[in-house]
């Protein structure tokens, strides 16, 4: 097998540091090859030193983290500069989860084996690709920019390369379309015929894929660069691809995917092209005359075009009446102009009749909740699966900006422990969004229901700390965008038929840059008992406000306690001056949630307690970043600092909280009056910053 440089540097790389030409094995062999890219440029690290550790523990949740996500991807960082590291790990899009974490996990031996002690290095394998390094490698200037570009040693033969050529580029081209505009993971496989002389009409297969928190134009911006390189790089190679932590491609003559191509395009067939009559043919004699030929000749001229015009009509015409409704709704909500905002929405907009049907017209029989904005009805739609419809008071002009918030920004999110947003209705007045339905409803409805509490054990509420964890790591680091929640509570996480949790509620959501810390507002809006000292007091607000609310979540989970209750105790008034009371006297055992700790590991509710008093510290930051936390409760060999005294918000009094919030999907909140939170928490705390 040889290789070499590739001396030109591509456009789509902007600091590209090297790029190796690899060949590839046989096909057989190829299932078990790795293909390293070191980056000898960076400085390195030394044996037993805490980048090693950091790189270790990674490579412990990462697998774990990739093979668990829907689309198959991981991202996490882990310490502080200098030691910090930032890992990604992506599958491919037809790998199952345990062949994803296998891959991912030797992946990470891999590079640890294939490239000693640099601090920056990517390991491709045939189902999967691991990339590490010291800087954010999903940032535009911090990431991993070297691609690897691998070839088979034979060729085509001379007669068909060139058909063969415009084969492979028309199959790429639709694959990298398909995997960039209509699969939420970013995949996209596909199988083209092409024609050969002697063999018949043989196929390519293709694959392309991007990371799946890519925009839509950055992925196929990203595919189409790498693309542009094929002639370049891998003109008549029977197989090749193109391998890069933001985007790769591959091709071959045989199926190497898993599950049939999701686009098939045929060969050309032998008739397209027209070919010329052989001498010796005499054309048939005309019968009837030559005014009837003439007519003949007319009619089959115009006849096609007839018909092409009339098929161009009633094709403008569906479209004009497809995109008629996006056109009102867009100028209704009067949306930002950012074409990949607008293009999103698109695909959420669902008819007022489909919704009517869905839930028997709105019947009474459905209701699921109702709170300050209207109620929340089940509904079945005609592939029977099960929806949550939240239908916005008519009489109320409250919500819209919150809707339009959630509409940009939950059409851009895709993450397990995210609720889904599955569509949008504004017809007749109706102010409409669908949800997927989540039989178990809020955390809250079960958490702080003597009667139900039992329901949710160690394991449950364990597995419900970590899904949140990874939701907003999602949020702040993972995704393309950083998004900051701004009311994370036990009321908007609701849970799915095995508990599993799932974040709800952009209403209040923030958009930061990816070089944006923080932001300040006039308008403070959330949850008194969750908002964070420096967001509350100053309208100060960043991923560390949403890391408080996080915290003080934790330990409502661990004792089963609101945070807004005042408990009986010489010296503590809320949850948290209970809980730093009973970490510092040691008897923090004492008020675990009785219900679950005849039967619970105390080490893991200790070690949860811990990272709660952790995210609840006063100054931002003392509080660990997403990534960070998921690392400390997926680790046990992570040591955790002692906590300081943490800030407390204290409660007004005269706060009344009997009512249980039946509000099972908060999706757009509105703040009702100026007044604090009302007993069903389904409004928003508006303060005046001091």
């Amino acid at each position: 097998m040889a290789s070499h440089h590739r001396g030109r540097i591509p456009s789509y790389l902007a600091t590209a540091a090297a790029l190796l030409l690899a060949f590839l094995l046989p096909p057989l062999a190829s299932s078990q090859s790795q293909w390293q890219n070191c980056d000898d440029k960076t400085s390195m690290f030394t044996q037993n030193s805490t980048y090693q550790a950091n790189i270790q523990a990674l490579s412990t949740t990462l697998p774990k983290n990739a093979s668990s996500s829907r689309t198959l991807f991981a991202f996490a960082s882990i310490g502080t500069v200098p030691d910090i590291v930032y890992a990604l790990a992506l599958c491919r899009g037809d790998a199952n989860a345990s062949t994803c974490g296998t891959c991912v996990s030797n992946g990470f031996k891999g590079a640890q084996q294939l490239c000693p002690y640099n601090k920056v290095a990517a390991v491709y394998e045939d189902h999967c690709y691991v990339g590490f390094s010291n800087k954010n490698i999903l940032s535009p200037t911090g990431g991993d920019n070297n691609a690897l570009i691998l070839m088979n040693t034979q060729n085509v033969t001379e007669p068909v390369k060139e058909v063969f050529n415009t084969a492979v580029g028309i199959l790429l081209n639709a694959t990298a379309e398909y995997a960039a505009t209509n699969s939420s993971r970013r995949f996209g496989t596909g199988e083209k015929g092409f024609e050969t002389i002697d063999k018949g009409k043989p196929k390519i297969y293709g694959v392309a894929q991007c990371r799946p928190d890519m925009a839509p134009t950055d992925c196929r911006s990203c595919l189409g660069n790498i693309i542009a390189d094929m002639p370049q790089y891998l003109s008549g190679r029977q197989g090749g691809r193109i391998l890069g932590l933001q985007c790769n491609y591959r091709y071959e003559q045989y199926p190497f995917f898993t599950g049939p191509s999701l686009l098939q395009l045929p060969a050309p067939s032998v008739g397209e092209a027209p070919s010329p009559a052989p001498d010796n043919v005499t054309p048939p004699p005309v019968r009837g005359g030559g005014t009837r030929n003439g007519t003949v000749r007319i009619l089959a001229i115009a006849l096609p075009i007839v018909v092409a015009i009339l098929a161009a009509v009633v094709i403008c015409f569906c479209l004009w009446r497809r995109k008629s409704k996006p056109a009102a709704l867009k100028a209704s909500l009067s949306y930002p102009k950012n074409p990949e905002d607008i293009q999103s929405i698109d695909s959420l907009i669902l008819d007022l009749s489909t919704l009517r049907a869905a839930t028997d017209n709105f019947d009474e029989s459905n209701k699921l909740g109702e709170g300050g904005f209207g109620v929340v009805y089940k509904g079945i739609i005609p592939n029977n699966e099960e929806i949550a419809v939240k239908r916005l008071s008519q009489s109320s002009g409250q919500g819209i900006e919150e809707l339009k918030n959630e509409l940009v920004l939950v059409a851009k999110l895709q993450h397990k422990n995210l609720v889904r947003l599955l569509g949008v209705c504004l017809e007749e007045q109706e102010k409409l969004l669908v949800y997927e339905y989540m039989p178990n409803k809020s955390l809250d409805t079960i958490l702080f229901d003597p009667d139900r509490r039992s329901q949710l054990d160690w394991g449950k509420r364990f597995r419900i700390v970590n899904g949140i964890a990874r939701g907003l790591q999602y949020l702040h680091e993972d995704s393309q965008l950083k998004i900051i929640h701004r009311d994370l509570k036990a009321s908007n996480v609701l849970l799915d038929s095995d508990f599993n949790p799932k974040i709800s509620d952009f209403g209040l959501a923030r958009l930061f840059g990816s070089d944006q810390s923080h932001d300040i507002t006039n308008r403070v809006v959330g949850t008194y008992g969750y908002m964070s000292p420096e967001y509350a007091m100053r309208g100060n607000y960043s991923i560390k406000s949403d890391v408080f609310s996080f915290g003080v979540l934790i330990l409502e989970i661990v004792t089963g306690k609101r945070n807004s209750v005042a408990y009986d105790s010489e010296q503590a008034v809320d949850l948290l001056s209970l809980v730093w009371e009973h970490w510092t006297m040691g008897t923090i055992v004492g008020i675990m949630d009785s219900s679950m700790t005849s039967h619970s590991p105390g080490d893991q509710m200790l070690k949860c307690a811990h990272i709660g008093l952790l995210c609840v510290q006063e100054d931002p930051a003392d509080r660990p970043m997403m990534s960070v936390v998921t690392v400390m409760l997926s680790s046990s060999t992570v040591s955790l600092q002692a906590p300081s005294r943490p800030a407390f918000c204290i409660q007004k009094s005269g706060m009344n909280y009997s009512g249980m919030h039946t509000d099972p999907y908060p999706g757009v909140s509105h703040p009702t009056s100026r007044s604090p939170m009302s007993p069903n928490e389904v409004s928003i705390t508006e303060l005046e910053p001091r």
